[in-house]
């Protein structure tokens, strides 16, 4: 009888183990730690913030790099002019102190929209926001109301200024039509020299045909020169294209 009711007891207990009864064996204690470590699946997996991994090397921001024609002038140009003119120190060489680039819009007495434009293309010639010149007095013959927009100004330096130069210089000026060099007379007796272009579209920059109206425009370049001799002298090595007659 005590054999029976032993026997009673184990088929109980299994009974007890197929349903989940029981007490917890080291298999049944693993899988249910697994359970409460995994986290609960949702309807709709929350993404994190994603993760930006930078490409190896030191990044370039704009203007971060030296302009060529900045590196031109420390390596090349500065020794070429101390030859010539007899400085005894780098600091007595002239250099370019800024270019100032001005679009004048006497049309935007009557049309306000040519202003935004010139802006627009100031940008992409410049690569720098410009700023709007405005009249100081009053012109009843011309119609000229004081403190009018009459056109748009930028004020280049430092590297920004090198690159400009750069590109007026190498692939600008070379698409102007029947281009055969700048003069040479333009000099204020400073050693600054003023550059007037007929159109804006010499700059590959600019687009065509989102344009509404071919504008000139005067670049003028200031430099630390003492005589316009030294001046020529220092845009010419520059690689300005003066005409030689």
């Amino acid at each position: 009888m005590a054999d029976d009711k032993k026997k009673h007891d184990e088929e109980k207990k299994d009974k007890k183990h197929a349903h989940g009864e029981g007490p917890v064996t080291d298999a049944k204690a693993h899988a249910e730690a697994k359970t409460k470590q995994q986290p609960k699946k949702r309807g709709k997996q929350e993404k994190g913030p994603a993760t930006i991994t930078a490409a190896p090397g030191k990044a370039q921001a704009r203007g971060e790099q030296p302009a060529r024609l900045g590196i031109a002038y420390k390596e090349q140009i500065i020794p070429a002019l101390m030859k010539d003119f007899g400085y005894k120190n780098p600091m007595q060489v002239p250099k370019v102190e800024k270019v100032v680039v001005n679009m004048g819009l006497g049309e935007a007495i009557t049309n306000n929209k040519l202003i935004e434009q010139a802006e627009e293309q100031m940008m992409a010639i410049t690569g720098q926001k410009s700023i709007v010149t405005r009249s100081r007095k009053s012109i009843a013959n011309f119609k000229l109301r004081e403190n009018q927009a009459i056109g748009v100004m930028a004020t280049l330096r430092r590297d920004r200024m090198y690159e400009f130069l750069d590109r007026l210089l190498n692939i600008a000026l070379p698409r102007v039509r029947d281009f055969k060099g700048v003069g040479h007379k333009s000099f204020d007796g400073k050693g600054n020299y003023t550059l007037g272009i007929k159109e804006q579209i010499i700059f590959p920059e600019i687009n065509y045909d989102r344009i509404e109206k071919i504008k000139g425009m005067n670049v003028t370049i200031v430099t630390t020169a003492k005589s316009d001799e030294e001046g020529r002298a220092l845009l010419r090595y520059l690689g300005m294209p003066f005409r030689t007659a």
